[in-house]
């Protein structure tokens, strides 16, 4: 099909080849973007953790800074974990310099949603004294290069940079009252559930694909993102509005969701074995 086609009418020239079930990019409709070279692991040397992931053109980098500070009143055994996304304008035309626009604070919100609801991490693993000390760790993600699905990319790169942390062994001094910080004795974060998300475009109310491009987000009627765990526990499901989803296309996606996170879980444990503990 012609460039032209493409540029004038883009929505109908998608629709050809989706009637032959394939996608412009020569992928099938339920196949992902390449991942040969999807993760690297400790990419940022002054954080605590850090993750660079590639999803076709999609790139997302990933930092973790842990800082110490007093837990909250009512939180008091309780360390804090602060995730925050970025779509800054170099990694896409679409995007403005300034302060974070929506698509940025919905992803930051999702990716909340993803850490509570997945208890990828007990809170109460980041205390460290009771009522006086706990780790809060500043998870930044930022999109460098930005071709859709940048919640699937910026959940990977999450889970990667937390399974890359490596913590000081932090003691509070009984006679001064004040953190004594071990950098010589360092231990990795404990990671009780390995949260993946995965996102489908819904074309024509009723067609789905994975991992969709930036152009399929545009044409698509809507989207729908599934996080599952290691256990093939729903985590949650994300769906901004758009076209609506019957219980089979929607179970149709929770299936393959299941099967996605076995690889994922699976290349990214490879990747982490492979790096040396700082």
């Amino acid at each position: 099909f012609s460039i032209c086609c493409r540029t004038v009418e883009p929505l109908e020239y998608y629709r050809r080849f989706l009637k032959e079930n394939c996608r412009p990019d020569g992928r099938e409709l339920g196949e992902f973007r390449a991942t040969t070279h999807f993760l690297s692991s400790g990419s940022i040397t002054t954080a605590d953790g850090s993750a660079l992931v590639k999803l076709g053109n999609t790139t997302v980098i990933c930092g973790v800074k842990a800082e110490l500070a007093a837990p909250a009143v009512d939180s008091a055994n309780k360390g804090y974990i602060v995730p925050n996304v970025e779509l800054p304008s170099l990694c896409s035309t679409r995007f403005r310099s300034g302060p974070p626009g929506e698509e940025a604070q919905a992803a930051s919100q999702f990716i909340a949603d993803v850490i509570e609801n997945s208890q990828m991490i007990a809170k109460e693993d980041l205390c460290i004294a009771n009522g006086k000390l706990a780790w809060v760790l500043y998870c930044d993600i930022i999109c460098l290069d930005y071709d859709g699905n940048v919640l699937d990319a910026s959940a990977f790169a999450l889970l990667a940079a937390l399974k890359n942390v490596q913590l000081p062994s932090v003691t509070i001094n009984e006679e001064t009252g004040l953190s004594e910080v071990n950098f010589k004795q360092k231990n990795p974060l404990i990671i009780r559930k390995h949260p993946v998300a995965t996102s489908f475009a819904i074309f024509d109310d009723t067609l789905l694909i994975v991992d969709p491009t930036a152009e399929e987000e545009d044409l698509a009627t809507g989207t729908v993102t599934i996080v599952t765990d290691d256990e093939d526990r729903l985590c949650s499901v994300h769906k901004p509005g758009g076209s609506p989803l019957t219980g089979a296309k929607l179970q149709d996606c929770i299936t393959r969701a299941i099967t996605r996170h076995k690889e994922v879980k699976k290349l990214i444990d490879k990747v982490i074995k492979s790096i040396k503990p700082k």
